[in-house]
Order: C-alpha cells, then structure tokens, then sequence
C-alpha cells in the first residue's frame, strides 16, 4: 500500500506535553498531539464548540482542554467529554521508525 501514509516527520519534533500543527487542503489544518505518556493522535484543530484551537490547549492525560472555553475532548475519539456535546473529527496516525505518519487520504483531498 504504497502512498496511504503521509509521512510528516520525527516524533522528537513535538515534545511530550504539546501539539503541533499542520495546514491540508481545504484551509482546515491538523493538530499532532503528543501526550507526556508518550502516545500521539491527530484531530481537525478545532473545537467542536466555537471552533477553539486545540493545538493550543492544555494537554491532561489522553484529553485536550479547548484554550477558549475549557472544553475536555478526548484525543482518542475526538469527543467532548463530560456534559459537553460535540466530536472533532480524529485522524488516523501511526508511528513507524521514529517517524509520525497520516492516513493520506484523512489529510489530503
């Protein structure tokens, strides 16, 4: 399946505890999250509330806290958590010698 997976870098690019980001087609842009326990997950970087940024939030464990209005979203399912209602579109990642990649066809149009 040669061409699925984009790759987009080393993981040592993102330190444990934060976010990077990445802009695709269509103005939309992707938020790489890297936990302090080690796990990375990509999710659309938007809140499904008012469309916070959620490169820029708090990292708790394997959940986000949108910067603008304290939403929790989990980065696993992309959910909003608690009474909160929402979901922020995940995108599938795998990490492969040391290298983070994204399903090509999650990113690209």
């Amino acid at each position: 399946m040669i061409g699925k997976w984009l790759d987009i870098g080393p993981t040592t690019q993102i330190e444990p505890g934060s976010a990077r980001t990445l802009p695709v087609f269509g103005g939309e842009e992707i938020a790489v999250f890297h936990t302090v326990r080690g796990e990375f997950y990509a999710l659309v970087n938007k809140c499904p509330h008012k469309a916070g940024p959620l490169s820029q939030g708090i990292i708790h464990g394997d959940s986000v806290t949108c910067p603008l209005h304290n939403w929790r979203i989990s980065l696993r399912t992309g959910e909003a958590l608690g009474e909160d209602k929402g979901c922020t579109p995940t995108i599938p990642l795998k990490i492969d010698g040391g290298r983070i990649f994204l399903l090509r066809e999650a990113v690209v149009a």
